[in-house]
């Protein structure tokens, strides 16, 4: 595995700022109406990502995951400006603004969604991998899903044929305790979701991933035998997140001391703790750090405020149409 140094601790912190800092502004917008429909933000489990990108190789390597999927392209170089144009429904998000919060999208970066239906991607993540496996790109497709998508059917269908062909995939449950507001402990009579590999021999195991360090060894291993050809891995990275499962969750289900026990161990803060006691940044270097993550922010906040929102012909341009309909002109 690449090493962990002083500049990828630094990185570390000023990425998983960045992104928490993103979220809390989307958050804001959301309560301001800016942002429309549903909004599932990552504060809390953004070691799984940092982790992740350690392991990968961003010039063949994929990822695909479910709604709650904003950070995960601007961690592979989407323009975050872009990101938050695509969430406020403007003409030059990520989707020219017909997507919004749940459907990021970028072939360039290899990002390939943000899926609103639960476990949707599971199947499609495997296709990617067949892909890369037929036209033998080397690349490897990390695919994640929630703790609830675990229980569908689709996933092993997924697994048992990943397992039949090979395929480059790693399979990564993001468990944050609740699917929606549903605890793990009420929606099976086990509690370790990896365990669920076992059955189709899949080499599986658990994560702590409130690291970045667990995260990059275990995903380093997963992605360097996929890339072998030696074919899948399920992993189970134990996370948490602060807010709710959407914005309009009141949260009944759990405490706040619950959230604040948790917040003990913010990946975040584990990596300033490390920084800190290596003397790898003094404090105003620290706080330069934070002065960049506050104005990146508010750059990507005024882009997507000013930005237009598209023509609403659009519309007429990006559904399916047939030579024997030709009543509406197709322009995209």
């Amino acid at each position: 595995m690449k090493e962990i140094t002083k500049e990828v601790y630094l990185k570390w912190y000023e990425d998983m700022q960045f992104w928490r800092k993103f979220e809390d502004k989307l958050a804001a917008l959301y309560i301001q109406q800016k942002v429309r429909g549903f909004l599932h933000l990552y504060n809390g489990q953004e070691a799984v990502l940092a982790g992740a990108l350690h392991a990968m190789d961003l010039s063949k390597d994929k990822i695909i995951t479910a709604y709650r999927n904003h950070v995960q392209p601007i961690g592979m170089g989407v323009d975050p400006r872009r990101v938050m144009a695509e969430l406020l429904g403007k003409a030059t998000g990520t989707s020219q603004g017909l997507g919004g919060s749940m459907h990021i999208f970028s072939k360039e970066h290899g990002f390939y969604g943000g899926h609103g239906i639960v476990g949707a991607q599971i199947p499609v993540g495997a296709g990617i991998a067949f892909a890369d496996k037929y036209f033998e790109t080397g690349g490897v497709t990390l695919t994640y899903f929630g703790d609830g998508a675990a229980r569908q059917g689709s996933l092993h269908e997924a697994f048992n044929m990943a397992m039949l062909w090979k395929l480059p995939v790693v399979f990564i449950v993001e468990n944050n305790g609740y699917a929606m507001g549903t605890s793990v402990e009420r929606t099976a009579n086990h509690t370790d979701i990896w365990k669920l590999g076992l059955g189709y021999e899949m080499p599986c195991g658990p994560v702590d991933a409130m690291n970045p360090i667990k995260v990059a060894e275990a995903m380093h291993e997963a992605i360097e035998r996929a890339r072998k050809g030696e074919g899948p891995t399920f992993l189970e990275m134990k996370t948490y997140r602060y807010r709710g499962h959407s914005m309009s969750d009141a949260q009944h289900y759990r405490t706040k001391d619950e959230v604040e026990e948790y917040k003990k161990i913010d990946p975040i803060t584990q990596v300033l703790d490390v920084i800190k006691e290596n003397n790898y940044a003094t404090d105003e270097e620290i706080q330069a750090i934070d002065d960049r993550v506050r104005a990146l922010v508010s750059e990507c906040e005024q882009f997507a405020e000013e930005s237009p929102y598209p023509d609403p012909s659009v519309m007429y341009d990006v559904v399916y149409s047939q030579e024997n309909y030709p009543f509406l002109p197709h322009k995209l």
